[in-house]
């Protein structure tokens, strides 16, 4: 063997080396979660109706049927592991989760995680009896509103709102509720989280979303670099939009039809 040919196979050695050595520390996480038999989706355990505790304790909500579809498409076991808003995204870079629900896109975020399409809505509302004729930002004028003070929701409220509009602010989403279904206020601007808890319990005052002010879906997160599981994930989006089961869960947890224009942000 010449020098130059060895000098190639040495090359050559080291780069088939370098690329065992890649490949395994790039592990393909679907072909793990297939290997396990099972798949461990972090959840928050108590953000109503998206998942909390039912009567026997176990987790239900939007994001449960969700997760549920994801785990029966592959064929595993579906784990929920309780998350916090503080230890989420380490939980997911840490190996302790394979996918997180509900997490909404931002570019800081996608610097450290990727994000599967979105698949669940969330939006701020303008909520009121359907008795009281509101379509848009024009109507607010003359009424009364309540507002959790300080909130997304606040500013969203304040920045289109006309000058005759009374604006009463409280300092939590129960206080929010109440003043509305008291008739404090005629209606409440909150998120679609809050105001499906309201939709689905005052049969007489008959509340309805009467128009939108902002919009930003949730989104399935999950491990940079693991593009096999997020195709995965999105397939199953895809196939929950079509087969008109992921209507059927918003209509039971959200109390509203999916509308798809939510998903997009």
């Amino acid at each position: 063997m010449t020098a130059l040919m060895k000098l190639r196979y040495t090359a050559t050695a080291a780069i088939a080396v370098f690329g065992i050595l890649a490949g395994a520390a790039q592990a393909d996480e679907l072909a793990d979660i297939k290997a396990a038999g099972e798949i461990n989706i972090g959840i928050f355990s108590d953000f109503p109706p998206f998942s909390s505790a039912s009567a026997d304790m176990s987790i239900k909500g939007y994001d449960v049927d969700v997760a549920q579809k994801i785990a029966d498409g592959l064929g595993v076991k579906l784990n929920l592991v309780s998350v916090t808003g503080q230890n989420r995204i380490a939980y997911l870079n840490d190996d302790r989760v394979d996918l997180l629900m509900s997490v909404g896109y931002s570019k800081e975020r996608a610097e450290v995680i990727d994000f599967a399409a979105p698949y669940a809505p969330y939006y701020i509302a303008v909520i009121g009896p359907a008795a009281l004729k509101v379509s848009d930002k024009e109507d607010l004028a003359d009424k009364t509103v309540a507002v959790n003070r300080g909130t997304l929701e606040d500013t969203s409220l304040t920045a289109v709102a006309p000058g005759s509009a009374a604006i009463q602010r409280f300092e939590n989403y129960n206080s929010v509720i109440q003043a509305f279904i008291s008739g404090q206020t005629q209606l409440m601007v909150v998120g679609n989280d809050v105001g499906a808890q309201v939709l689905a319990r005052q049969d007489e005052l008959k509340p309805e979303q009467k128009f939108q002010l902002l919009s930003s879906p949730s989104h399935i997160a999950l491990r940079k670099g693991e593009e096999g599981l997020k195709k995965v994930v999105n397939d199953n989006v895809a196939a929950m939009i079509s087969d008109g089961s992921l209507d059927a869960s918003s209509k039971s947890w959200l109390k509203a039809p999916l509308n798809p224009e939510n998903l997009k942000d």
